[in-house]
């Protein structure tokens, strides 16, 4: 026989050795590593739920009226705290515990530094700022000034 043919059955026998036995230690990984996937996904599952539903928890809610997206504020009780509320409406209620006593609308806009000359950007402010009080997070008095509630 060709001593070099010999030669490079040799070598290709050694390499086909060796790619099986690379074969054979990948057989025996695959599985294992599937294994622990598997056991990483029963793992994941229940915290992805867990944390979905505190994520969803912890954003206000949209909700549609008339076909439009708006958000919903939610009423004040012990368990929702002022982090549940848009942030413009906490900015609002801040402002509101900052002052000295029962405000205006007009005062709570020019601390907010809204343009309180325009009655078209007085008004939204107005209307965010019953709805606080609809929902329990501020009092309305009587002659239209906002506080905080006890």
């Amino acid at each position: 026989m060709d001593p070099e043919l010999l030669e490079w059955i040799t070598a290709r026998r050694a390499d086909l050795d060796e790619l099986e036995e690379q074969l054979a230690k990948q057989l025996v990984e695959v599985p294992a590593e599937r294994n622990e996937l598997a056991v990483a996904e029963r793992v994941l599952e229940p915290v992805n739920e867990q944390l979905a539903g505190e994520r969803a928890s912890a954003a206000p809610m949209p909700g549609q009226v008339g076909g439009r997206a708006v958000m919903l504020i939610p009423h004040r009780t012990p368990d929702v705290e002022e982090t549940k509320l848009p942030p413009d409406y906490q900015r609002i209620l801040a402002a509101v515990q900052q002052a000295a006593g029962p405000v205006m609308a007009r005062q709570i806009g020019e601390m907010l530094e809204v343009d309180v000359s325009v009655r078209a950007k007085l008004e939204p402010l107005r209307g965010k700022l019953v709805t606080l009080a609809d929902r329990g997070w501020l009092r309305k008095l009587p002659d239209g000034r906002f506080t905080t509630c006890l």
